[in-house]
């Protein structure tokens, strides 16, 4: 790889997809990211767990990696992070998220799109009941369009 393929590489927005369980949500996030932008995006799967990971890696992530400690490290080289609500909420997803990964999530400085899905007993009011595609189509082409555009 050259010198300016190495800046072109780079120089693409880093985009954080985190996800836990079987990896559903991310895996949709991540189908809908590559089709609308491609390479133009690096996009990192980051799993609460190792099927999740592995998922969203088949999905088409660039990289990706699970754990506690690899989200609390990589979301804070991101430029945008993305998933459920629920990766903001110590021991969601039955306990998967930790309080650390929450903690990370929500410390970083990255903006982060947050889809309004959880199992968890908490309603999200104002938050509209679509189906997760329509959610994640409005994502892709509202706030994290305008984040890539500012990169």
């Amino acid at each position: 790889m050259s010198d300016s393929d190495e800046q072109k590489v780079a120089a693409r927005p880093r985009l954080c997809v985190v996800d836990g369980q079987g990896g559903g949500i991310g895996v949709t996030v991540i189908r809908y990211l590559k089709e609308a932008y491609g390479e133009s995006v690096e996009l990192i799967a980051l799993g609460t767990n190792a099927i999740a990971a592995t998922q969203m890696l088949k999905a088409g992530a660039n990289k990706g990696a699970s754990g506690e400690n690899a989200i609390c490290r990589t979301v804070y080289q991101a430029d945008c992070v993305i998933g459920p609500v629920a990766i903001t909420w110590a021991n969601a997803m039955l306990g998967e998220v930790t309080p650390k990964m929450a903690e990370a999530v929500t410390s970083c400085p990255a903006p982060k799109v947050l889809l309004p899905l959880s199992q968890e007993e908490i309603t999200l009011v104002g938050a509209a009941k679509e189906p997760l595609p329509h959610l994640v189509q409005a994502a892709v082409a509202g706030k994290i369009r305008e984040v890539i555009e500012n990169v």
